[in-house]
């Protein structure tokens, strides 16, 4: 199997296992809204950028660090395992101490025992960054599958449980919390790596010098991506807050889930041919045009059916966020490339790089922010798609440079499916003006009839990436089918 191939086989694997564990993760939100209120969401909201900053200085771009490494020892795992419950433990001791000038900044103080609670989540996470990081080297996602999945199952049904007794809140810090401690306790039953008594400073200063710039490039994604839920809870209120919170876990199903399974799979497969651009370029045509195909009509199907589907399954207080969630939808819809281009800078070692475009980026979307904020939530979610639209060109340029994947070879890969998808999501959303049925009913018929003209117009149309797509499936079935038939 060629590595392009093994990398897409790969991604099909973690995208079921993104599937599983975030549908999980779904499905329990949506039971959730049941029983907590926008203002219960809006509390974990308030404290999210402040908990995934814990995670970020724990894990320090040491995992990104072990799977790139040729030739990983015991000597550099032990020093990455090590290092990883230090800084988790100095990440927990910031949270604490910093949980009441946060709760007096948002002026709740019940965020003080949740952030202290919650923030637990960041020194158990560390226990497991080693063997996520020897599993990812390996593309071996069905062991990490065997974990998440029981883990969200069993933390989602504690969770729904205590939400139903009144719990609010504190029902989805108890969810993040399990869900840490169960990942890391299955990960550990399956015995794939113990550590020993050995640290190597050298080992950690090669490794810190490539991770401090990815650190440092997530805390600028961090503070940027949570910024719009810091601004709303400030100046407008928790429960917009909650409700903006509550639909991005929405848009977290479709959009994180295949662009983690883009990023984890990619970057240890291809990190194998990064000194050979020809093989990797190719690789990487096939991917961004296989993910694209899948990626942009779920993502434009889901914007134009957001209003039945809200109204299906969520009770009229979440109805709000169908706005937002469209709007969310299609300010992601250029990430997957997003994720694709800043891969070769990582895979290329260029962590700098990486790090100087994250600054660029941030600067010029806190510009924008800054400007749109008086146009309310709706202005601030516009403002995110042309941000996400501009990001594109220093992203994709250094692609250009490094392995000669340019900008024009970029859209003639994805565009054919963006504008397939457009014009059939736009004649979706325009048909529900139209007709007036139950929210199920318009879920199902034009669900199913915007797949049915998306795959007809890819195959009239004879798409490169839905001919690669079908390839590959076709080979799938042909390994699994049965002997003799």
């Amino acid at each position: 199997m060629s590595l392009a191939k093994k990398a897409i086989t790969g991604i099909i694997w973690n995208f079921a296992e993104q599937l599983a564990r975030r549908g999980i993760g779904v499905a329990v939100t949506l039971l959730l809204a049941y029983f907590l209120t926008p203002e219960d969401f809006g509390l974990v909201a308030m404290m999210a950028v402040f908990l995934a900053l814990g995670g970020t200085l724990m894990a320090s771009g040491f995992q990104q660090a072990l799977i790139r490494l040729k030739e990983a020892t015991q000597l550099d795992f032990n020093t990455a395992f090590y290092a990883n419950i230090a800084l988790g433990l100095v990440a927990y001791i910031i949270l604490y101490n910093a949980a009441p000038r946060i709760a007096l900044f948002y002026e709740q103080p019940d965020l003080v025992s949740l952030i202290r609670v919650a923030a637990l989540a960041v020194i158990v996470n560390s226990l497991q960054v080693v063997q996520v990081s020897i599993l990812s080297r390996q593309l071996n996602f069905k062991a990490q599958l065997k974990a998440n999945l029981p883990a969200a199952l069993l933390s989602g049904l504690l969770a729904v449980s205590l939400a139903y007794y009144g719990w609010g809140a504190w029902a989805l810090v108890v969810q993040m919390l399990v869900s840490a401690i169960l990942i890391t306790v299955f990960l550990w039953m399956q015995r794939i790596w113990r550590p020993s008594l050995s640290f190597c400073f050298t080992s950690l200063g090669h490794m810190y010098n490539f991770g401090y710039k990815l650190f440092l490039s997530g805390v600028l994604d961090i503070v940027f991506k949570n910024m719009y839920v810091i601004v709303l809870a400030k100046v407008f209120s928790s429960s917009v807050a909650g409700i903006y919170f509550f639909a991005e876990k929405i848009k977290e199903l479709v959009i994180s889930q295949l662009v983690t399974s883009i990023q984890t799979v990619t970057y240890p497969a291809l990190s194998t041919m990064q000194d050979d651009d020809v093989r990797l370029k190719v690789g990487y045509r096939k991917v961004l045009a296989m993910t694209t195909f899948l990626m942009f009509p779920t993502m434009l199907f889901l914007a134009a059916l957001s209003q039945p589907l809200f109204e299906f399954l969520l009770p009229k207080k979440w109805w709000p966020a169908v706005e937002y969630l469209q709007l969310m939808t299609l300010a992601g819809l250029l990430i997957p490339l997003h994720s694709i281009n800043l891969n070769i800078l990582k895979i290329k070692g260029r962590s700098d790089i990486f790090l100087y475009l994250e600054i660029i980026k941030k600067i010029m979307s806190a510009l924008i922010f800054f400007v749109s904020i008086d146009y309310g939530v709706t202005g601030i979610l516009i403002g995110q798609i042309i941000s996400s639209v501009l990001s594109y060109i220093p992203n994709s340029y250094f692609s250009k440079r490094l392995i000669g994947y340019s900008v024009r070879q970029q859209l003639t890969d994805f565009l054919p499916g963006l504008v397939s998808s457009a014009v059939i999501a736009g004649f979706i959303f325009s048909l529900q003006a139209w007709v007036q049925w139950w929210a199920l009913a318009e879920l199902v018929v034009f669900g199913l009839l915007a797949g049915l003209m998306y795959l007809l117009s890819a195959n009239l149309l004879k798409l490169h990436a839905y001919e690669l797509t079908k390839e590959l499936v076709l080979k799938k079935f042909k390994k699994v089918k049965p002997k003799g038939e």
